[in-house]
């Protein structure tokens, strides 16, 4: 009998994540790759079981139920390795993404994932089931042997394929033959035909280039005394989220992985929101790799050419800004929990809180690269028309980090934001230009300052709420401190925690909010806000308990170290989109605290 006995956290998410900040792979703890978009993030699916279980398509090496498997990285890289043993047997899986540099300087990043069989002990025998469905799984993917290769087909709708390269016997492979593992295996699933077909020899030597290369990249991160491997596991993952090409920054390399099993709180994350890339540029940066901002930074600029450009808050990763959403339903989804959904109508939304993002991520570029005259000259245009813009817009009400779709307010943190936009600007401003405009713009930031300071404090709650003349609270708020809005020891910040935690706290987690949004109370904690608690606890002086709390939520991580979205609060499974951009840059940025 052929199945995979697997020794592990049990988790519907244990998942590994293989990229080359092209595209990615996530490789399920039993070998099976379950979702892999070629040839970039927001492709369609060449593998899609996780959003179908009998139609997605999966590419996976089986052997007898006599084997136990475990998963591991590669330390500080991104090469994942599953090993399969029994008592007399052994052999590895090793899975990657080629990312390298060339001798020009250029990096290759084809569109392929590289998997390398290496028996290490006895005589073990496997089946392949190679499975691929191309097109998100609409229409017939054929499968044809050709002589270097295996080619799959689709042209029912659209017109597409994939090849296979390997040195085992292809009919095996199809009919799903027993083979005996007592040579080095190799497979190469490439978007394109090759031009020089790859063998064993060479498909290694990449491995060998891919592994240098994320060697070389970790080796840039700080020492860290306390939770080093989960800030470099944490990095890696956000490295592998950016889109080399334009440098966008993805959310997440997913779609449509629910919220909460059966519901309908599913949504496309393999798209750059502004206010995700700029949180995450900032801390990637913060680790030693300053040309992430750089690139970014350009993506922003490229983005907007003209003054009266408006801001989105969200963007291909290509720079596209119609994100047009709508429905697979020939798919059965994530464990059956419809829609699945690819496009994101999100991005017509207007959320106020972007002028802040931006105008912070702007800043710290500027911050760390002063003498880079020719880009300040761009940038400081944008500075110019998003303070413009807050001045315009800073009293409407908005959709809210949240995405609230069907109602508009007055959140605390879209106004927080604002006057971040503003006091940037006026920092930017001391930086570039002595200050010159700094003072035309001190007023403004000091009348959002009060506003906020009258209308979001709420005497009955004894917090910032929500939002203005609300009494519902918000995770979002506990920012205020680390934008500087606030300081720590304010008595104000100090009791807005206190209340958060009465409140939002449970299960140890935290929800982001308790009212009823479009689709009712949420179910399911979403991760970033438990660090932003934690980080919190820190800063207001409770260390020991903040330490608790963040060993704790470490360990409903999967297997690998590595975090969705969201949650559950009564089984602490994972769920949402995976791995999440939001959570990674978050339990860094907690981390740090325990280093200082």
């Amino acid at each position: 009998m052929y199945s995979n006995k697997l020794h592990a956290k049990k988790s519907l998410l244990n998942y590994g994540i293989v990229g080359n900040c092209k595209s990615s792979a996530l490789i399920f703890e039993d070998s099976s790759i379950n979702w892999c978009c070629l040839p970039q993030f927001d492709s369609s699916s060449v593998f899609g079981k996780i959003l179908d279980n009998e139609i997605g398509g999966s590419f996976k090496i089986n052997c007898d139920e006599s084997f136990s498997i475990k998963q591991t990285y590669y330390k500080n890289t991104a090469i994942l390795v599953t090993n399969f043993k029994n008592d007399n047997e052994e052999f590895e899986l090793i899975d990657y993404m080629p990312r390298f540099k060339n001798d020009d300087g250029t990096f290759y990043s084809s569109p392929e994932i590289h998997r390398i069989l290496l028996p290490i002990k006895g005589n073990p025998k496997i089946k392949v089931n190679y499975d691929p469905k191309l097109e998100y799984s609409s229409g017939k993917t054929k499968k044809h042997i050709k002589k270097n290769f295996i080619v799959s087909i689709v042209e029912d709708k659209n017109y597409e394929t994939l090849f296979l390269y390997t040195n085992v016997n292809k009919k095996d492979i199809l009919e799903q033959n027993e083979i005996n593992l007592d040579k080095k295996i190799f497979f190469c699933v490439s978007y394109n035909e090759k031009i020089n077909i790859p063998s064993f020899e060479s498909i290694y030597f990449e491995f060998e280039k891919t592994k240098v290369y994320w060697l070389n990249w970790t080796n840039k991160n700080p020492y860290f005394k306390n939770y080093g491997d989960q800030i470099n596991r944490s990095a890696i993952t956000l490295k592998l989220l950016t889109f080399e090409k334009t440098g966008a920054v993805l959310a997440a390399a997913t779609t449509s992985i629910p919220e909460t099993i059966g519901e309908v709180r599913n949504w496309d994350y393999r798209f750059c929101w502004i206010r995700d890339a700029s949180m995450v540029i900032k801390i990637i940066t913060k680790l030693g790799h300053v040309n992430i901002v750089n690139n970014f930074i350009d993506f922003i600029v490229n983005l907007i050419p003209n003054k009266n450009e408006k801001l989105q808050i969200m963007y291909g990763i290509n720079g596209e800004k119609i994100l047009t959403e709508r429905k697979l339903d020939h798919l059965s989804g994530f464990m059956d929990s419809k829609p699945v959904r690819v496009g994101n109508a999100a991005y017509f939304q207007k959320q106020n809180d972007i002028y802040g993002i931006l105008m912070d991520a702007i800043h710290f570029q500027i911050l760390k690269f002063q003498d880079d005259n020719y880009k300040h000259e761009q940038l400081w245009s944008i500075v110019k028309s998003i303070v413009w813009s807050v001045n315009k817009n800073w009293k409407n009400a908005d959709k809210g980090i949240w995405e609230f779709r069907n109602k508009d307010m007055h959140f605390t943190f879209s106004k927080l934001l604002c006057w971040v936009a503003v006091d940037r600007a006026i920092k930017i401003s001391e930086l570039i230009q002595r200050g010159e405009k700094a003072k035309k713009w001190e007023s403004l930031r000091d009348e959002i300052h009060g506003d906020i300071i009258k209308n979001a404090w709420s005497e009955n709650k004894q917090a910032f709420t929500q939002s203005y003349g609300s009494h519902d609270l918000d995770s979002s708020v506990l920012l205020m401190e680390s934008y500087g809005f606030i300081e720590a020891s304010d008595s104000k910040f100090i009791k807005t925690v206190k209340s958060i935690e009465k409140e939002l706290m449970f299960e140890g987690l935290l929800f982001r909010y308790k009212n009823k949004d479009d689709f009712g109370e949420p179910k399911s904690s979403f991760t970033v806000c438990t660090f932003w608690f934690i980080d919190s606890l820190y800063k207001i002086g409770e260390k020991k308990k903040a330490k608790k709390m963040f060993d704790e939520l470490l360990s409903y991580s999967n297997h690998l170290g590595l975090f969705s979205e969201d949650i559950d609060f009564k089984s602490k499974e994972l769920l949402g989109n995976f791995p999440q951009a939001y959570s990674h840059l978050a339990l860094i940025e907690t981390a740090f605290n325990f280093n200082s």
